[in-house]
């Protein structure tokens, strides 16, 4: 497997940021890590291994970046406002950096799909959700929508605007609510340890009010918040979704 570290100077975030691709060619496969986890996080545990035939075969090529919740919503020693503005410094570098970079490592032409798990697959849905003019899906595991789970009670317009839940009820864009039903939107969940279903199904009940195709999968109480879960889903709803 083909594997390249790359970095620079972001400007949206003011600061170095590296990116890992895996595989030569493919759909473009873009992972948010999870939690306080940086860009080799799934390679460290063996999510990448599990995606090998995928990336192998040509099927995807892989780009794996950085998360700044330390700097923005697990900061907790940031004023909350300061943290939504960090979290939209973060929108802009994934849409103003990540995507021309995944571009020019593709084809203009090539599908970019979103990607994460846990707190990973909320920043993923809200990615696609917010530009799906750039991208073209997601695949977001064990997460749950609603940002304010990780406000601690703040609430104000930046936190509505990136928390999925709250706002694509109000969408009324036609333009923008066409492109995201064109996309592909794959919500996936188990029912054991740690795991939320209710409020995978509660977003796939936003969803469909707002007549947005989506697929959505719980895959049971023996289905924990954990690696094992993640390491059996993403090839499989790849395998049979993408």
């Amino acid at each position: 497997m083909q594997r390249v570290l790359s970095h620079w100077y972001s400007p949206a975030l003011q600061q170095a940021m590296p990116i890992v691709v895996y595989g030569h060619y493919g759909d473009a496969l873009l992972l948010i890590p999870t939690a306080a986890a940086d860009y080799l996080e799934y390679e460290r545990f063996q999510l990448i291994e599990a995606m090998a035939p995928f990336i192998d075969s040509g099927k995807l090529k892989v780009f794996s970046i950085n998360s700044i919740n330390t700097e923005s919503w697990l900061n907790q020693e940031m004023e909350p406002a300061h943290k939504a503005i960090r979290h939209n410094q973060f929108n802009e570098y994934v849409f103003q950096e990540v995507v021309p970079f995944a571009r020019d490592n593709t084809s203009q032409e090539t599908p970019i799909y979103a990607a994460g798990a846990s707190f990973g697959a909320l920043h993923a849905m809200n990615l696609f959700l917010k530009r799906p003019d750039l991208l073209q899906g997601t695949i977001s595991m064990s997460g749950v929508y609603d940002l304010t789970e990780y406000t601690k009670g703040f609430f104000d317009e930046q936190v509505y605007y990136n928390s999925p839940i709250h706002y694509i009820p109000n969408l009324a864009d036609h333009t923008v609510l066409e492109r995201i039903r064109s996309g592909r939107i794959v919500l996936a969940t188990g029912s054991g340890h740690y795991e939320d279903p209710e409020a995978n199904r509660r977003f796939s009940g936003v969803l469909h009010a707002k007549s947005i195709p989506h697929v959505f999968e719980d895959w049971g109480a023996e289905r924990h918040h954990d690696w094992p879960t993640w390491r059996d889903m993403l090839p499989n709803l790849i395998s049979r979704h993408f």
